[in-house]
């Protein structure tokens, strides 16, 4: 579990988004290790997640699986389920509860959830990450316009490249569902937004990743199960008897991988922010590419490699971009010397 950071650490946590780690410094200093527990933390998230997008893609492709929302909202009954036993484990709930943004939190997220695997059911999973790595422009320009947050300039060049990355890791996949992708851009925006509103209430609203959970799981299975109901289940129930125990079983590990996914995306956000996630998150494409070739035939052409390089360089001009700025002027000044 991530426990709640305590006060002395609300200006370290509320740093500048964009710093990989909770500092009191400016972003991109070198020299500075991550703590052992970010460090774990942030290797959970990454392995829960890959492993949950594999496992949301076998169910959909293998076994021939047509309720996302359905699938959606048992997630969300798991939360429930698991969250708050665990609350009461870890003690009393917080006194204040910000109602009006769990609220909301809980619609975006419920968008979010629900159109990304809307979307994951009718496009190839590399082509789904590849959709998913433009997030952190979508962050960026959230961040500013809503927050009013400013960043380097190199941090704003940085998306170039990440873009790019995503770019062709699409044009090297061997099928894309246009429709599919327009589902997952939007999915995208809406998971920008959500990880903004998930960082105000976890550093700013003083929550804790099992708080959060507890607060967020029971709204959010209401509204994703009932637009199941309306949507998916209504219209063809006969269609969700007819699947095996195999099927079932797959559910039923997605339901606890979910979980855990979101409480170590909790506990890392409440540990840096919400752009460094998503940037974060931009990793997991070298991972799900090669597990996408693995279970589901999926080739990777030179495209979908030069994505990759680009996406990384990218991410590594945003975290150090004043490392890369005092370089740059030591170069310059070092050519104009010898041109004396």
């Amino acid at each position: 579990m991530c426990p709640r950071c305590p006060g002395g650490d609300e200006a370290a946590m509320m740093a500048a988004a964009g710093t990989l780690l909770p500092r009191r410094t400016d972003p991109g200093q070198p020299g500075e290790r991550p703590p052992l527990r970010l460090v774990l933390t942030v290797a959970a998230w990454l392995g829960t997640g890959t492993a949950l997008a594999g496992l949301n893609k076998w169910i959909f492709a293998s076994h021939g699986f047509r309720y996302p929302l359905l699938l959606s909202s048992l997630h969300m009954l798991a939360a429930v389920a698991l969250g708050y036993p665990l609350g009461w484990v870890r003690g009393p709930p917080p006194a204040v509860r910000p109602r009006a943004r769990i609220y909301l939190l809980s619609l975006t997220f419920c968008g979010s959830v629900a159109l990304g695997n809307l979307g994951l059911s009718l496009v190839p999973l590399d082509a789904a990450q590849a959709v998913h790595a433009t997030a952190p422009l979508a962050t960026l320009l959230l961040s500013a316009l809503l927050r009013g947050r400013r960043h380097h300039p190199l941090q704003y060049a940085a998306m170039g490249p990440v873009c790019a990355g995503a770019a062709c890791s699409i044009a090297g996949g061997v099928r894309f569902h246009q429709p599919g992708g327009c589902v997952l851009l939007a999915a995208t925006v809406l998971r920008a937004l959500k990880s903004l509103q998930q960082s105000l209430l976890l550093q700013e609203g003083r929550l804790d990743a099992v708080s959060l959970l507890c607060l967020t799981a029971l709204p959010s299975f209401c509204l994703l199960f009932g637009a199941a109901v309306a949507l998916e289940v209504a219209p063809a129930w006969q269609g969700v008897l007819r699947y095996d125990g195999s099927l079932w079983g797959c559910v039923l590990l997605s339901c606890l991988g979910s979980v855990l996914y979101n409480l170590a995306s909790f506990c890392v956000l409440s540990l840096t922010s919400a752009l460094t996630i998503h940037l974060l998150g931009n990793i997991t494409v070298v991972g799900n590419l090669l597990l996408s070739r693995l279970l589901f035939g999926s080739s990777l052409s030179a495209l979908s490699y030069l994505g990759i390089a680009l996406t990384l360089a990218g991410m590594f001009m945003y975290q150090q971009p004043q490392l890369i700025a005092r370089r740059w002027a030591l170069w310059m000044r070092h050519r104009s010397s010898r041109h004396q």
